[in-house]
C-alpha cells in the first residue's frame, strides 16, 4: 500500500537521485581541491627540507629587468601589461605590477615591477599529472556508475506497483479466467493511485468478459435445443402434409415452407457454430470433402429451376480436411448458394473443382461469357451475399483460407485448407 500517487512517487525518487548525486559530487570536488593544497604544501616544504639549513628562495621580488632571471629578460624587455604569466617551459610564474606612486613630468615610462614564483619541484611533472587525470576520469566514470545505478533502483521501486499489475495482466487468459486471475488482478492490492485506478479498470473488464463468457456458454447450451425443436417440428409436419393428397398449387407452397425451413436451419447451425468457444474436440476430426460437396448441391439444387443452368463438378483429387465438418459444410453450402442464385439464365455451367488442398466454386455474372479478363481480388461481402462474411470468420477459426476472385463476367470462389 502506498500513501502516495504514483507521480509524487516518481518525482520524490528523481529529487532523491539528483540529492545524492549533487551530494557526491560536491564531497568528490571539495576532496579534490583540498588534496590540490595538500599537495601543493607538501611538495613545498619537501623542497625546503632538502635545501636545510638554507631555505629556498621560490618567491621573489625584482624592481630592475636586468636582474630578473636570464630567461625572463628579453620578455620583460617588451613592457608586459599588468597581470599574471605562466612560462611553462621554465616553471615560472610571473606577476607585473607598477610600482610608481607619483608620476614625475619628465618620465614617460611607467615602473614596473616583478614578483617571480619559481614551481621547479612543486608542480608535479607531466607523467604524474598523467595518472592523475587517469584516476579522476575513474573516480568520474565510477560515480556516473554509481548514479546511474542508483537511479535505476529508485525509479524502479517507483514504478513497482505498474510492473507488480502488468505481469499480473501479462499471466491472465481472457478466455480461461479463474478464481486465481481475479486475485491477482484485485485493485485492493494497489492503493488509492493511479496504478489502484487502472487495476479497478481492468478488475471490471475482467468481470465484464467473464459474465460475457458466461451467457455465451449459457446460451450456446440452451439454444441449440430451444431453437432446434420448432424446426424439427416443422420439418415432421412438412414431412406428414407431403404424404397427403394435395393440389399442385399447395405442392409448391410446401416446397416454398420446406425450403424456408432448411435455411433457418442452416442459418441457425450456422450462428450457433460461430457463437461456441469450445466444441468438444470435433476441430481434430478428419472428414472427406466431395460428401459435403454433392449434400451442398442437393440442398441447394432448387435455386436453379426454370434457369436452365447445369453444374459440373470436376473433381481432381479425393482430398480429406482436419477440423470441424459442421463448419466446413456451412461454408461450403454457402459459397453454392451464392453461386446458385448470382448465376443467370442459360449462363452455366457452374464449375465446383476439387483439389488436393483447394475448393473452387466458379459461376457466370454476365451474359457476355466470351470475353475474358483477369480476375481481382473482391472484398468477400460486397454484392455476393452476407453469407460469404460468415464463411470467412469459420476459415478463420478453423486455420482455412478464403478468397473470392471476381471481374465482370464470373466470380471465383476459393476455399483452400
Amino acid at each position: 500500500m502506498y500513501r502516495h500517487s504514483l507521480r509524487t512517487r516518481v518525482a520524490i525518487a528523481f529529487a532523491v537521485c539528483v540529492a545524492v548525486l549533487s551530494v557526491a559530487w560536491g564531497v568528490a570536488f571539495f576532496a579534490a581541491i583540498r588534496l590540490t593544497e595538500d599537495r601543493v604544501l607538501q611538495h613545498q616544504l619537501q623542497r625546503a627540507a632538502e635545501s636545510y639549513p638554507s631555505m629556498p628562495m621560490n618567491l621573489r621580488g625584482y624592481d630592475e629587468i636586468a636582474s630578473l632571471p636570464e630567461p625572463l629578460r628579453e620578455w620583460a624587455q617588451t613592457n608586459p601589461g599588468e597581470g599574471l604569466y605562466e612560462f611553462e617551459e621554465n616553471e615560472l610564474h610571473v606577476a607585473v605590477l607598477s610600482t610608481d606612486n607619483e608620476k614625475l613630468a619628465t618620465d614617460d615610462e611607467q615602473r614596473l615591477g616583478f614578483v617571480v614564483f619559481d614551481v621547479a619541484g612543486i608542480e608535479a611533472s607531466s607523467l604524474e599529472d598523467w595518472w592523475w587525470l587517469l584516476f579522476i576520469t575513474g573516480a568520474v566514470g565510477t560515480l556516473a556508475t554509481l548514479g546511474f545505478g542508483l537511479g535505476v533502483v529508485v525509479m524502479r521501486k517507483a514504478v513497482a506497483p505498474v510492473a507488480q499489475l502488468a505481469k499480473a495482466v501479462a499471466d491472465i487468459d481472457p478466455e480461461q479466467l479463474t478464481a486465481e486471475d481475479h486475485k491477482r488482478i484485485e485493485s485492493s492490492r494497489y492503493g488509492d493511485d493511479e496504478v489502484g485506478v487502472l487495476a479497478r479498470t481492468i478488475e471490471k473488464t475482467l468481470e465484464r468478459i467473464s459474465a460475457f463468457v458466461e451467457r455465451e456458454r449459457y446460451f450456446t447450451s440452451s439454444a441449440s435445443h430451444e431453437l432446434r425443436t420448432p424446426i424439427t417440428v416443422i420439418t415432421g409436419a412438412i414431412e406428414l402434409l407431403e404424404q397427403s393428397n394435395l393440389s399442385a398449387t399447395d405442392t409448391k407452397a410446401l416446397d416454398r415452407v420446406k425450403r424456408a425451413t432448411l435455411d433457418m436451419k442452416i442459418t441457425i447451425e450456422m450462428f450457433l457454430c460461430l457463437a461456441r468457444e469450445t466444441d468438444d474436440g470435433l476441430y481434430d476430426e478428419q472428414f472427406l470433402v466431395m460428401p459435403l460437396v454433392s449434400k451442398a448441391i442437393d440442398q441447394q439444387r432448387y435455386l436453379l429451376i426454370r434457369k436452365f443452368v447445369n453444374v459440373d463438378i470436376d473433381e481432381l483429387a479425393k482430398p480429406s480436411v482436419n477440423g470441424h465438418p459442421q463448419a466446413f459444410s456451412i461454408a461450403v453450402n454457402n459459397l453454392v448458394r451464392n453461386a446458385f442464385e448470382h448465376t443467370l439464365h442459360a449462363q452455366g455451367p457452374i464449375t465446383i473443382r476439387i483439389k488436393e488442398h483447394e475448393l473452387l466454386v466458379t459461376n457466370q455474372v454476365s451474359s457476355d461469357a466470351d470475353n475474358r479478363h483477369t480476375p481481382t481480388e473482391a472484398p468477400s461481402s460486397q454484392g455476393y451475399g452476407l453469407g460469404l462474411g460468415i464463411v470467412q470468420r469459420l476459415c478463420e477459426r478453423n486455420g482455412w483460407s478464403f478468397s473470392l476472385l471476381a471481374d465482370e463476367q464470373r466470380v471465383v470462389a476459393r476455399l483452400s485448407w
